[in-house]
């Protein structure tokens, strides 16, 4: 199988919503638990139907929040899109992931009107080097899974715990028989900044699930490797939180956040 997702149908419902099914393959494989999906890819099938959902000329995805729910089951699941707020030049999609009755992750994404606006455009996240320029690494591979081991990863020889740069890659198709665009393709990689740089050395002593990903891009992303510049911080009562900057190869797109519930482990 070369893809995270099997298609199985699609149903226009009366209201407008869309209803798509879909069966996760072994390459959707969660790190915590072999029972259920990444957060990763999963996210990646939704921004699919998020991009695909009655698309407009002149708009595009500014912002993704996902919230997770529970356990994103393993196996076939729905995805459920509407619009929710309409507009001529914003409008607000929701979309939720359901398994066995139960709500896996619902997505709200704001779709915005777009206009040349390069006269007064500027950055202030400089840029990380090109992937090529950092050597392969196996470090992610402390993570099981079929997801994580569907990665090719580069990585700063400078990181140390808490921070660091790590490019992502993966040659799988989000859903099988289906183009992947650029969009769908990184951001079913961007959940993965919360295990590149964890901050405890050795055997965790605590788990660190993240219970969100929030994206907001300043543009639309391109190409395959997704740069994740990270910093990963744990406060004092048992929440901490996962930071990127978002780059992919012509330097930086956006930025995301994952607020994470820290457990002690047995």
């Amino acid at each position: 199988m070369s893809a995270y997702y099997q298609f199985l149908d699609r149903t226009v419902n009366p209201d407008g919503t869309v209803t798509s099914r879909y069966c996760s393959t072994i390459h959707a494989q969660g790190a915590w638990n072999p029972h259920e999906q990444h957060m990763a890819p999963a996210s990646g099938v939704m921004a699919v139907e998020l991009e695909q959902f009655a698309p407009r000329a002149h708009m595009r995805i500014g912002r993704i929040s996902f919230d997770i729910f529970g356990l994103i089951h393993f196996g076939e699941f729905s995805v459920n899109t509407r619009i929710i707020r309409a507009g001529k030049t914003i409008e607000l999609l929701e979309s939720e992931m359901q398994a066995n009755g139960k709500t896996c992750i619902v997505a709200r994404a704001w779709r915005m009107s777009t206009q040349d606006s390069k006269h007064i455009g500027g950055l202030e996240d400089p840029a990380i080097l090109h992937p090529e320029t950092y050597p392969l690494w196996t470090g992610l591979r402390r993570w099981p899974g079929g997801y994580i081991h569907s990665l090719e990863t580069r990585a700063d020889e400078n990181n140390r715990t808490g921070k660091g740069i790590v490019w992502l890659n993966n040659d799988l198709d989000m859903v099988e028989g289906q183009t992947t665009t650029p969009f769908a393709h990184l951001i079913g990689m961007v959940d993965t900044a919360n295990g590149i740089v964890p901050r405890q050395d050795g055997e965790f002593s605590w788990a660190f699930p993240n219970l969100d990903l929030q994206i907001h891009m300043h543009r639309y992303p391109t190409g395959q490797w997704l740069g994740l510049e990270t910093v990963q911080q744990y406060g004092e009562d048992g929440i901490g939180l996962t930071s990127s900057v978002l780059h992919d190869i012509h330097g930086p797109f956006g930025r995301s956040e994952q607020i994470l519930t820290l457990r002690k482990m047995a």
